[in-house]
């Protein structure tokens, strides 16, 4: 195939085990984890863990990306269709509340064969960077029940920095409105669990708590009320990331002026503890 599935839009040639683009990945899917999953936002984890699938490759590749075993260096295990379809389906035998692909953008053909051998009954979630064509958005519309996108910055400088996309805040904005189309006002079960809707996360990075401000600001104007916001604090220095600043931790300063900052402007916002930054929170991609 001649890939655009990405906003990159390298136009490159993928085999089924190689391929030319920015992501170097082939067409067949390449899934590093696949396990119950406990540290998401409590509405998607639950007491039961969300089914979470995590593929290998990434169209974004954030320099200080804590998966970089996987995201950067694309450790893992690639499967057929079928193959992927019964991942799908052992997982959401474990008794899971969804079933997660986490950066699944490059895979996207390969994910909705795999759903077509085999279409789980809890609902399906989209974890991703943000960094979302349209087009491939709409290739997924009907598919997706929940959708956990990234909002990470709005500076250009940040974008061209940090993950090589100065245009990152004009696609993944764009992209973060056609998930709130597509998925509605949230839906809940008795529980909390979230059936239906869009999260937007966003993590706090170090020196950075003003470009903060103005990713809260454009979701308060832009996104309904009711639409739940997660501040995360688990931004943890990788050894591969030698850009100046981001070799810290946040401080917990900075971590509740952005907090503050969303309760003001009355979003719907989500917290972690401090604890979120620890490395054993970083999954273990044993290829399993």
């Amino acid at each position: 195939m001649i890939c655009t599935l990405c906003p990159r839009r390298c136009g490159a040639e993928r085999q089924e085990e190689s391929g030319q683009g920015f992501c170097r990945m082939g067409t067949r899917a390449v899934v590093a984890r696949a396990a119950p999953h406990l540290w998401e936002e409590p509405c998607i984890s639950g007491s039961r863990g969300s089914g979470t699938v995590f593929f290998s490759g990434c169209p974004l590749g954030c320099a200080y990306c804590q998966n970089h075993s996987i995201s950067h260096e694309r450790q893992g295990r690639r499967m057929t269709d079928a193959e992927l379809a019964d991942v799908i389906r052992d997982l959401e035998q474990t008794g899971v509340h969804n079933i997660s692909f986490v950066t699944g953008t490059h895979f996207v053909p390969a994910i909705l064969n795999a759903l077509k051998c085999y279409r789980p009954a809890v609902p399906m979630v989209w974890n991703t960077g943000g960094y979302e064509t349209l087009d491939t958005l709409r290739m997924l519309e009907g598919t997706v029940d929940i959708y956990l996108p990234d909002l990470k910055h709005v500076s250009p400088r940040l974008g061209k920095v940090l993950c090589a996309a100065p245009d990152y805040f004009e696609v993944a904005s764009a992209a973060i409105l056609e998930m709130l189309r597509q998925t509605g006002k949230p839906v809940y079960d008795e529980n909390g669990i979230m059936l239906r809707g869009t999260v937007i996360r966003h993590l706090v990075l170090p020196g950075c708590t003003g470009d903060s401000i103005r990713v809260l600001n454009w979701i308060a104007e832009n996104t309904p009320k009711d639409t739940p916001v997660s501040i995360m604090r688990q931004y943890t220095p990788i050894p591969e990331c030698t850009i100046k600043g981001m070799d810290r931790r946040i401080t917990d300063a900075e971590y509740d002026r952005v907090v503050e900052h969303a309760l003001d402007l009355g979003l719907n916002a989500l917290t972690q503890e401090k604890e979120a930054a620890e490395a054993c929170y970083i999954p273990d991609f044993n290829l399993r």
